[in-house]
């Protein structure tokens, strides 16, 4: 789906865009949402009704492939694991499960009024949009 209609919202030195529609996502799944030239993996965690951003991706082979892995819980900690590789890392903090040294960039999520935002810190509002589903 392209969006190019996405919208910046900046306050008090933040900024969000609109990423998709909840009615978008799959329960317990992920797509891959362009910003300018990132890529960033969102995650719909049903069983907790949370929401997670990442990059999209795997720092292990450089694949772009996060948001197609499984999302789980290692403990109370939620996790995304690579569907290539296996390498599992908190959705939280972007630290690597396995005990590799590799971290993954998280963003803020929020939803309002249906939509779900990414927040991506102050970025300029004429950059491109895609999600990919």
């Amino acid at each position: 789906m392209n969006t190019q209609d996405q919208t910046i919202s900046q306050k008090k030195g933040e900024a969000w865009f609109k990423a998709c529609r909840v009615e978008d996502l799959a329960e317990n799944g992920g797509v891959c949402v362009k910003y300018g030239e990132e890529q960033i993996a969102l995650f719909y965690f049903t069983r907790r009704n949370e929401w997670y951003a990442t990059q999209n991706q795997c720092p292990h082979k450089r694949q772009m492939a996060l948001s197609r892995g499984m999302i789980g819980s290692c403990g109370e900690e939620p996790k995304i694991a690579c569907p290539f590789h296996k390498k599992t890392f908190s959705l939280l903090t972007g630290q690597c499960l396995n005990g590799d040294d590799c971290t993954i960039k998280t963003y803020p999520v929020k939803v309002e009024s249906g939509l779900v935002f990414i927040g991506v810190g102050q970025q300029h509002s004429d950059a491109g949009y895609s999600v990919f589903i």
